[in-house]
């Protein structure tokens, strides 16, 4: 596994911490958006980073 593979799996596992903080954020009644806009970017750039990463890996498609 490259470095580029396991780099988009790191967005995966901020994207949980950050869904994890909204919801308990939530659950006392504070300002949540925050972190549901950062764990939403963070879901985005998984998609982005893995649909380049496959595109680099085949030229051809």
């Amino acid at each position: 596994m490259t470095y580029l593979k396991i780099v988009q799996y790191m967005y995966l596992v901020f994207a949980g911490f950050f869904i994890y903080d909204a919801y308990t954020k939530a659950l006392n009644g504070e300002n949540y958006w925050l972190s549901v806009i950062i764990a939403l970017v963070a879901i985005g750039m998984f998609f982005f980073r893995r649909h380049f990463y496959n595109k680099h890996q085949n030229p051809k498609r």
